[in-house]
């Protein structure tokens, strides 16, 4: 499959100066078991082919994005300013042609835009960064009334194969009751499948943001076109781009 077939375009009502594409594990010419489109310098692929396969998304892309050193935690960068080495978990721009990008394989990627198409940002919200408060953070820093914001769920694991201790769940319970409806009794007692859509919807339902959309792609399951550390233990990144035209 070619690099253009198999990139997925957020089906969303972004304004019409928002860009935004989900790239897949296909497409690229990494070798097994990173095949084919790893774009993460950090997983033990050879790095000539990583850059390589970061090259053949240029054409595509209005700049070169800001490749984020992604720790599970709730910095923002912002790409009109950073560097291309930030340590941090979001990204947002403002400025046209900056690009944000979040690397996953099996996080759930979170895009943002405003209606009025004047902010953008990216966040990587694997549950321990998500329950942290990553959107939380992504969303202040965008400046933006949250009404006004609209949000997209990219590939993650699905709610049929995260399987999670009594700490995930305890640590989303902490914060709001209503994280429980996203946690289901599982096998051995304090084991639950959890549902990192619902619980990323419910975090943007509260901050005001009722838009969203996407959620739809399980990485675990659609292992012909997604990376998923859980399944795979070695494998690639994809990567999830967004900016302003």
């Amino acid at each position: 499959m070619s690099l253009h077939e198999s990139l997925i375009y957020p089906d969303w009502p972004a304004p019409a100066g928002v860009k935004a594409l989900q790239t897949t594990r296909l497409g690229g010419i990494s070798a097994a078991p990173y095949d084919t489109l790893n774009l993460g310098l950090h997983v033990g692929d050879d790095p000539v082919r990583v850059n390589r396969n970061r090259q053949l998304l240029e054409p595509l892309l209005p700049s070169e994005p800001v490749w984020l050193e992604q720790v599970h935690g709730t910095v923002v960068a912002n790409a009109d300013a950073a560097d291309c080495r930030v340590q941090a978990d979001a990204c947002i721009a403002r400025r046209r042609g900056s690009v944000c990008v979040v690397m996953t394989a099996d996080c759930l990627p979170v895009l943002l835009c405003d209606e009025d198409g004047t902010v953008v940002g990216a966040a990587h919200a694997g549950w321990k960064g998500l329950a942290a408060g990553v959107i939380e953070a992504t969303v202040k820093e965008m400046g933006v009334a949250p009404q006004k914001l609209m949000a997209w769920l990219g590939p993650t694991i699905g709610p049929h194969a995260f399987e999670v201790g009594e700490d995930v769940r305890t640590a989303f319970m902490r914060q709001d009751a209503k994280a429980a409806a996203a946690f289901t009794p599982h096998g051995l007692e304090g084991k639950y499948l959890a549902d990192i859509n619902l619980l990323a919807r419910q975090r943007l339902n509260a901050l005001g943001i009722s838009r969203v959309y996407g959620g739809t792609f399980c990485t675990y399951h659609q292992k012909d076109k997604f990376y998923s550390y859980r399944r795979d233990g070695v494998t690639g990144r994809m990567g999830t781009f967004i900016w302003l035209a």
